[in-house]
Parts: structure tokens; sequence; C-alpha cells
């Protein structure tokens, strides 16, 4: 029962990827299935019969869009990204002065670097009693 509730959850995911990779051809597949409808009601340029535009101009739109989608989307996954490394509390750099310098010193000072947004991640900073 367990196992069968995964798979289709699986399935389910595997769905909504492919979904995602495939949306500008799924764009113009739906643009050929419904050619006739999208011409004579949704195109810009219906009152225009010289042009024969036949609803290209609709499919254009809806393709910027999609591919606008799919940059905003990549956009937001790529800072996303960024902000989970910036906010990551395992992150402690350690830096060797002996390292930066090409002859040894005999005092050596070693830098422990720690993100200033560490701090805000416990949640003890949080619920404190109020400062009187």
């Amino acid at each position: 029962m367990i196992s069968s509730k995964k798979q289709w959850i699986g399935y389910g995911l595997l769905i909504l990827m492919l979904v995602k990779a495939w949306v500008i051809p799924l764009v113009c597949l739906d643009y050929e299935v419904r050619k006739e409808y999208i011409a004579k009601s949704l195109c810009v340029n219906r009152d225009k019969p010289k042009l024969k535009c036949n609803g290209k101009c609709y499919l254009a739109k809806k393709l910027a869009e999609a591919s606008e989608q799919q940059e905003r989307q990549a956009e937001h996954d790529y800072i996303a990204s960024l902000i989970y490394q910036v906010m990551s509390s395992s992150n402690s750099y350690l830096f060797d002065s002996n390292l930066l310098t090409p002859f040894p010193s005999v005092n050596t000072v070693n830098y422990c670097y720690q993100s200033l947004f560490k701090s805000r991640l416990l949640i003890g900073s949080i619920f404190r009693p109020p400062l009187a």
C-alpha cells in the first residue's frame, strides 16, 4: 500500500517535470490543434485577411510568454540556490596567513570567518524576554 502511494507520487512528480520541460512544444501543439479557432477569434490581425496571419501572432505571443516564464523560473532558482549557500549554517571558513605570504613568518595568525547570517538562524536569539 505504501509503495504504491510512493509510486503514484513519483509518477505525478515525473509528469510535472515533463510538463515543465515540454512547455514550448505543448504551446505549439495547442496552436496546431486549435488553429482555426485561434485564427477566427484570438488572432490580433483577424480583421486584416491580406496579412494571412492565421493566428501566428497569437502563437508568437504565447511562445514569448512561455520563454519569459522559464527565464524567470531559472533566475528564481539561481537566486534561491545562492541564498541557500549564504544562509547555510555549516559554512565556516578558515583562512591561513601562511598561504598568502611567500615567506613563512614566525608569528602566524589564523583567521576564522563565520557568516553574518548564521546568528539569524538560531531560534534562541529570536525567543528571549523583553529588555527593560
